[in-house]
């Protein structure tokens, strides 16, 4: 490497997630923040969140169970004419 144009390279820099987890990896900064890691990231953990802010959630999941309602109405409505 040419001296003088690469940043300092910190191997053992420390990683502080919002979880309280802690880890070292290389990096050209000497400490990391992080709001997520894989100790507490859903895909990792196994664990769901859901993250309902205006009540979206909820908004989509009654659609869709009124969406089945109906559906099945208008079958037995087939069935029985």
């Amino acid at each position: 490497m040419k001296k003088d144009i690469h940043p300092t390279y910190y191997s053992n820099a420390k990683v502080t997630c919002a979880c309280g987890n802690v880890f070292t990896i290389g990096s050209t900064k000497e400490n990391i923040e992080v709001e997520i890691c894989s100790a507490c990231h859903p895909f990792y953990t196994g664990a769901e969140k859901i993250l309902d802010s205006a009540g979206r959630v909820g908004k989509f999941k009654s659609r869709q169970a009124k969406g089945v309602e109906t559906k099945s109405k208008k079958t037995a409505i087939k069935k029985t004419a």
